[in-house]
């Protein structure tokens, strides 16, 4: 008799248990069923918004669903990406991921997020960055700008502290030269305040401003990279100079960790076939970026791996110990 209950007890357990295994299994086969939330930590206009909606326009008829923007920028990045870190662990929340906002891996002491919380989906853009000036003002080119800065403090506008931006501007300024980072989580703010006189100096992606730069309003005068780019084939890069600084940026697609396999593997999927979309490859080169930006899954933990040994390099040369902005020590 004893065993008989054992029995219908063990029995009732396994009924009630099963449509809770059943339901996951079920919404794993049925992703996505309703809207894909697309975060992008930054403001609209930048970058990261630019290659949010243009991935999310493609994306969306491969899905079969909505993939709305939403814009929440501050504290380097790390406002957005607590909004989707704090969504259930089920794929409807994903989010751009991009160098600066990783930099902060690279500070003492390091953000309370760690690279265990996130899953990457995929590297969809790698582009060099450089300091731009505005056309027709003061700065002719870098030896302009160099001269200036071991005189006097000039601003360079940068997407928050403690990011590539923010390194590179340290690095400089441990060389000799008086340049100051001072903050624009908003990309709109961080272009007018160059073009307004606000800060004398941006440090911007060339593609993501090509407007400026195609309507003669801004102009790069150094960029940080390795090789000169023929598209700019007067613009002397950083190691060109002596200055070992690159640390290209780079933008990457992510999901919270914990997220069911198949539905990370149903969205790295979507996103890789989008970036060799005809129109996402045209947009990469409107872009000047590297036409081979895309890193899978699979390989983003080794290329991270790298691009935080180069960041961990770039504070060791400072000579700087690069502490988190109070701010972000959340």
């Amino acid at each position: 008799m004893k065993l008989r209950i054992r029995h219908m007890a063990l029995t009732a357990a396994l009924i009630v248990g099963l449509p809770v295994s059943m339901a996951g299994i079920g919404a794993a086969q049925d992703f996505p069923s309703r809207p894909v939330e697309f975060v992008v930590p930054w403001g609209a206009g930048g970058g990261a918004d630019q290659v949010a909606r243009k991935l999310a326009k493609i994306m969306e008829p491969k899905l079969k669903v909505s993939m709305p923007i939403i814009n929440v920028p501050g504290a380097t990045g790390q406002t957005g990406l607590t909004k989707m870190l704090t969504a259930p662990a089920d794929g409807y929340s994903i989010s751009v991921f991009i160098g600066d906002t990783f930099a902060l891996q690279a500070g003492t002491p390091p953000p309370k997020w760690t690279m265990q919380d996130i899953e990457p989906l995929g590297i969809v853009i790698q582009q060099p960055s450089a300091f731009l000036v505005a056309e027709g003002g003061r700065f002719k080119n870098w030896a302009d700008l160099e001269a200036a800065a071991k005189k006097e403090r000039l601003r360079v506008g940068v997407t928050g502290f403690g990011s590539n931006d923010d390194l590179t501007v340290n690095y400089l300024a441990k060389k000799g030269l008086q340049f100051a980072s001072v903050p624009f989580p908003k990309p709109g703010e961080r272009y007018s305040a160059v073009l307004g006189g606000h800060a004398e100096v941006v440090f911007e992606q060339i593609g993501d401003v090509r407007s400026f730069v195609d309507d003669k309003k801004m102009k790069p005068v150094i960029l940080f990279a390795d090789k000169r780019d023929p598209n700019f084939p007067d613009v002397p890069t950083s190691v060109e100079l002596g200055h070992k600084v690159t640390l290209p940026q780079f933008r990457a697609i992510v999901v919270k960790s914990g997220t069911d396999p198949k539905i990370v593997k149903t969205l790295s999927d979507a996103l890789a076939e989008a970036t060799r979309d005809p129109e996402y490859v045209a947009y990469l080169k409107d872009q000047y970026a590297d036409a081979n930006s895309f890193v899978a899954n699979s390989g983003t933990a080794a290329y991270l791996a790298g691009e935080l040994k180069a960041m961990k390099a770039l504070i060791a040369d400072s000579g700087i110990s690069k502490e988190a902005p109070a701010a972000e020590k959340k």
